[in-house]
Formats: C-alpha cells, structure tokens, sequence
C-alpha cells in the first residue's frame, strides 16, 4: 500500500466538485458549503474518538478512513491536494514533535 491510494481518493473528490448534488455525496457537501464539510469532520473525528474508546481496532480503522476521507474534502475545498499533506509530514519526519511545536511558537 502506498500513498498512491491517497492521490486517487483525492483526484476523485477533486472531479466530484462540480458533479450534481443529488448523485454525488461529495458534490452535496461541496454545495452545502464549508460549514457542512467541517461539520462532517468534527462528527467524523468525534466517532474514531469513540471507536477508540470503545477499544475495537476494526472500528478504529473504519473511523480513521472516514475521517481522512472528509478531511480531504476540506483540503480541497481550499484547493489543497493530499500530496500537501504529505509534503508537510516528510517535513517533519525526524524532527522533535516538541521542536515542530515550539518552532510554530507554541508552548507544549
């Protein structure tokens, strides 16, 4: 398994845009605006919290997806691609999470 999975989920999200809302889930979230997508992630985010909680792997797994999935319409509701993410996390690889944190000017 690869990152290519994540380009192609992206590229799909990416030409689901401008699709019909009534045959398209993703084209429905787009058209119901930012507020609905974030909304889908916090939901999505609050569900692998509980599925975490509720200690099933499986369902942590299942979560996960969800809320990556909806987090890549975020990304691409400000034209962002998941390569951008993963340019982010290669920038970070080996470095300190408490130096990434400090160097954002946070404090752990």
């Amino acid at each position: 398994m690869s990152d290519d999975i994540l380009r192609r989920v992206g590229a799909v999200i990416e030409s689901r845009k401008g699709a019909d809302p009534g045959t398209s889930y993703v084209a429905k979230l787009f058209d119901k605006g930012l507020d609905s997508i974030l909304k889908k992630v916090g939901e999505e985010a609050t569900e692998t919290v509980m599925a975490a909680k509720d200690g099933d792997p499986k369902k942590v797994v299942y979560e996960v997806a969800d809320l990556w999935f909806h987090s890549m319409i975020a990304l691409a509701h400000f034209g962002l691609k998941p390569e951008d993410v993963l340019a982010e996390l290669a920038r970070r690889e080996g470095l300190s999470g408490l130096t990434e944190f400090a160097q954002r000017g946070n404090k752990p």
